[in-house]
Protein backbone atom coordinates (compact mmCIF):
# COMPACT_ATOMS: atom_id res chain seq x y z
CA UNK A 1 0.00 0.00 0.00
CA UNK A 2 1.57 3.05 -1.02
CA UNK A 3 1.42 6.88 0.50
CA UNK A 4 -1.89 7.73 -1.74
CA UNK A 5 -3.79 4.47 -0.97
CA UNK A 6 -3.24 4.90 2.47
CA UNK A 7 -4.50 8.13 2.54
CA UNK A 8 -7.33 7.18 0.91
CA UNK A 9 -8.61 4.87 2.98
CA UNK A 10 -7.69 6.76 6.40
CA UNK A 11 -10.06 9.48 5.34
CA UNK A 12 -13.02 6.84 4.51
CA UNK A 13 -12.52 5.87 7.68
CA UNK A 14 -11.93 9.26 9.17
CA UNK A 15 -16.09 9.77 10.69
CA UNK A 16 -15.44 5.74 12.15
CA UNK A 17 -11.85 6.49 13.52
CA UNK A 18 -13.61 9.92 15.63
CA UNK A 19 -16.85 7.97 17.06
CA UNK A 20 -14.09 4.64 17.92
CA UNK A 21 -12.28 7.05 19.78
CA UNK A 22 -15.19 9.23 21.12
CA UNK A 23 -17.01 6.39 22.75
CA UNK A 24 -14.02 5.45 24.75
CA UNK A 25 -12.68 9.59 25.61
CA UNK A 26 -15.32 12.43 26.31
CA UNK A 27 -12.67 15.25 25.19
CA UNK A 28 -12.42 16.39 21.69
CA UNK A 29 -8.67 16.88 22.28
CA UNK A 30 -8.13 13.99 23.50
CA UNK A 31 -9.99 11.98 20.43
CA UNK A 32 -7.45 14.15 18.15
CA UNK A 33 -4.58 12.83 19.95
CA UNK A 34 -5.97 9.51 19.63
CA UNK A 35 -6.58 9.55 15.92
CA UNK A 36 -3.25 11.15 14.91
CA UNK A 37 -0.93 8.55 17.60
CA UNK A 38 -2.72 6.19 15.78
CA UNK A 39 -2.50 6.90 12.13
CA UNK A 40 1.09 7.35 13.02
CA UNK A 41 1.80 4.29 14.05
CA UNK A 42 -0.20 2.73 11.56
CA UNK A 43 1.61 4.54 8.35
CA UNK A 44 5.11 3.57 10.65
CA UNK A 45 3.82 -0.19 11.07
CA UNK A 46 2.22 -0.45 7.69
CA UNK A 47 4.18 -3.18 6.76
CA UNK A 48 3.15 -5.63 9.56
CA UNK A 49 -0.45 -5.05 7.67
CA UNK A 50 -0.98 -8.64 6.63
CA UNK A 51 -4.46 -8.58 4.19
CA UNK A 52 -5.25 -5.19 2.64
CA UNK A 53 -8.98 -5.72 2.87
CA UNK A 54 -8.85 -6.15 7.10
CA UNK A 55 -7.46 -2.12 6.57
CA UNK A 56 -9.94 -0.51 8.47
CA UNK A 57 -10.19 -3.32 10.93
CA UNK A 58 -6.84 -2.75 11.80
CA UNK A 59 -7.02 0.77 11.87
CA UNK A 60 -9.46 0.36 14.38
CA UNK A 61 -7.65 -1.66 16.51
CA UNK A 62 -4.68 0.42 16.64
CA UNK A 63 -6.83 3.49 17.74
CA UNK A 64 -8.97 1.59 20.73
CA UNK A 65 -4.94 0.73 21.90
CA UNK A 66 -4.34 4.45 21.92
CA UNK A 67 -7.54 5.22 23.47
CA UNK A 68 -7.21 3.56 26.07
CA UNK A 69 -3.45 4.35 26.87
CA UNK A 70 -4.62 8.23 27.05
CA UNK A 71 -7.86 7.15 29.35
CA UNK A 72 -5.50 5.52 31.49
CA UNK A 73 -3.37 7.97 31.38
CA UNK A 74 -6.13 10.44 32.33
CA UNK A 75 -7.93 8.45 34.97
CA UNK A 76 -4.53 9.43 37.05
CA UNK A 77 -5.85 13.14 36.80
CA UNK A 78 -9.30 14.43 38.44
CA UNK A 79 -10.44 17.41 36.91
CA UNK A 80 -10.94 20.28 38.88
CA UNK A 81 -14.47 20.72 38.33
CA UNK A 82 -15.15 17.19 38.72
CA UNK A 83 -13.44 16.90 42.20
CA UNK A 84 -15.80 20.40 43.64
CA UNK A 85 -18.35 18.80 42.26
CA UNK A 86 -18.35 15.13 44.26
CA UNK A 87 -17.65 12.93 41.13
CA UNK A 88 -19.89 11.96 38.27
CA UNK A 89 -21.68 15.70 38.34
CA UNK A 90 -22.35 15.84 34.80
CA UNK A 91 -25.62 12.98 34.80
CA UNK A 92 -27.03 14.52 37.90
CA UNK A 93 -30.42 16.19 37.42
CA UNK A 94 -29.50 15.80 33.37
CA UNK A 95 -32.19 14.97 30.87
CA UNK A 96 -30.08 12.34 28.58
CA UNK A 97 -30.55 11.48 25.04
CA UNK A 98 -29.53 9.10 23.18
CA UNK A 99 -26.08 9.91 22.40
CA UNK A 100 -25.69 10.94 26.63
CA UNK A 101 -27.32 7.06 27.53
CA UNK A 102 -24.78 5.48 25.20
CA UNK A 103 -21.75 7.24 27.17
CA UNK A 104 -23.47 6.28 30.46
CA UNK A 105 -22.56 2.68 29.05
CA UNK A 106 -20.28 0.32 30.68
CA UNK A 107 -17.11 1.50 28.25
CA UNK A 108 -16.65 -2.53 26.86
CA UNK A 109 -20.46 -2.40 25.93
CA UNK A 110 -20.01 1.22 24.66
CA UNK A 111 -17.65 -0.15 22.29
CA UNK A 112 -19.65 -2.78 20.69
CA UNK A 113 -22.58 -0.40 20.55
CA UNK A 114 -20.47 2.06 18.58
CA UNK A 115 -18.86 -0.22 16.76
CA UNK A 116 -22.25 -2.36 15.41
CA UNK A 117 -24.84 0.16 15.60
CA UNK A 118 -23.00 3.68 15.09
CA UNK A 119 -20.57 2.56 12.55
CA UNK A 120 -21.89 -0.43 10.71
CA UNK A 121 -19.84 -3.50 11.37
CA UNK A 122 -21.53 -6.31 11.48
CA UNK A 123 -20.76 -9.12 14.78
CA UNK A 124 -18.04 -10.92 13.00
CA UNK A 125 -16.06 -7.44 12.43
CA UNK A 126 -16.78 -6.38 15.73
CA UNK A 127 -15.26 -9.70 17.30
CA UNK A 128 -12.11 -9.44 14.74
CA UNK A 129 -11.77 -5.67 15.69
CA UNK A 130 -11.74 -6.42 19.71
CA UNK A 131 -10.39 -9.98 19.41
CA UNK A 132 -13.42 -11.04 21.62
CA UNK A 133 -15.39 -14.37 20.09
CA UNK A 134 -18.59 -13.47 18.55
CA UNK A 135 -20.93 -13.98 21.42
CA UNK A 136 -19.51 -12.05 23.61
CA UNK A 137 -20.50 -9.38 21.10
CA UNK A 138 -23.74 -10.56 20.99
CA UNK A 139 -24.35 -10.41 25.13
CA UNK A 140 -23.00 -6.95 25.47
CA UNK A 141 -25.18 -5.55 22.91
CA UNK A 142 -27.86 -7.33 24.06
CA UNK A 143 -26.99 -5.79 27.41
CA UNK A 144 -26.31 -2.44 26.18
CA UNK A 145 -29.97 -2.65 24.53
CA UNK A 146 -31.60 -3.51 27.77
CA UNK A 147 -29.71 -0.79 29.54
CA UNK A 148 -30.67 2.01 27.01
CA UNK A 149 -33.69 1.02 27.31
CA UNK A 150 -33.73 1.54 31.25
CA UNK A 151 -31.70 5.00 30.68
CA UNK A 152 -34.10 5.94 28.17
CA UNK A 153 -37.49 5.10 29.73
CA UNK A 154 -36.04 7.21 32.75
CA UNK A 155 -35.04 9.96 30.87
CA UNK A 156 -38.68 9.61 29.24
CA UNK A 157 -40.34 9.99 33.11
CA UNK A 158 -38.50 12.71 33.67
CA UNK A 159 -39.19 15.06 30.78
CA UNK A 160 -41.53 18.10 31.40
CA UNK A 161 -44.90 18.57 30.32
CA UNK A 162 -45.02 21.90 29.71
CA UNK A 163 -48.51 22.23 29.24
CA UNK A 164 -49.71 21.83 32.46
CA UNK A 165 -46.81 22.48 34.35
CA UNK A 166 -46.15 19.05 35.95
CA UNK A 167 -43.62 16.28 35.04
CA UNK A 168 -44.10 12.69 33.45
CA UNK A 169 -43.48 11.09 37.05
CA UNK A 170 -46.13 13.25 38.69
CA UNK A 171 -48.80 11.75 36.27
CA UNK A 172 -47.39 8.06 36.72
CA UNK A 173 -48.32 6.40 39.36
CA UNK A 174 -45.11 4.23 40.86
CA UNK A 175 -44.94 0.48 39.91
CA UNK A 176 -42.28 -0.54 42.69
Amino acid sequence: MDKSEFTTRVLEAEKTLYHIAKSILHSDHDCADAVQEALLKAYTKLGSLRDEAYFKTWLCRILIHECYKIANARKRVVAYDEYMMGGNAAYENVNIGLYDAIMRLDPKRRMVVTLHYVEGFNISEVAKILRIPQGTVKSRLAKARSELKIFMQDEEKEEPCYEKHETITQRIPATT
